[in-house]
């Protein structure tokens, strides 16, 4: 267990969550946000990217009330993100995260709020980041309030960052300060 906090627990990825991430990267209604409901994936998919992979990432279940709702994972920022962000002449230590919550039941009900900010604090506390960074595409203004909730603000527009539906979009990079 990385991280628990009321009702929620973060852990490190397990085998046999690759049946969960299969399920929830094969839904139309969770692709429409993370990976781009034209990328669903099947289960060698979910075990090439998520447990073969070999780029630092520390990848996680999400449970919350004992029940397994998504995925997060945070990695420090490389130098060629770093680049990209404006980062470059920055001693600072520097993390991305990335999540989705895979059950839909679970949106809109303050379970994102938690995570993020239980995550925030365990980074800057435990991993001892200076600096947290996400890029959510402009459109997904539900995630962009979570974060900002969170106490993230937006630094720069970064104009057809990612592929996603068969277009590149817009995204927002964000951060958040820890000291």
């Amino acid at each position: 267990m990385l991280l628990q906090q009321e009702k929620l627990l973060v852990r490190e990825l397990e085998l046999n969550d690759k049946y969960l991430l299969a399920k929830w990267l094969s839904d139309p209604e969770i692709l429409q946000y993370y990976e781009g409901r034209d990328n669903p994936f099947d289960m060698e998919k979910v075990e090439e990217k998520f447990f073969r992979e070999e780029d630092g990432a520390t990848r996680c279940l999400i449970e919350f009330d004992g029940e397994p709702i998504g995925y997060i994972q945070f990695y420090e920022v490389e130098a060629e993100e770093r680049v990209t962000y404006g980062f470059d002449d920055s001693t600072e230590s520097i993390y991305g995260m990335d999540q989705f919550i895979g059950e839909s039941d679970y949106w809109n009900k303050g379970v994102g709020t938690l995570l993020v900010r239980s995550m925030v604090k365990y980074l800057i506390e435990e991993i001892g980041a200076d600096r947290i960074v996400m890029d959510p595409q402009t459109w997904n203004e539900r995630a962009i309030r979570c974060y900002e909730k969170c106490g993230f603000e937006k630094v720069k527009l970064m104009q057809a960052n990612e592929w996603h539906e068969g277009e590149y979009r817009d995204c927002w990079l964000i951060e958040y300060r820890g000291r």
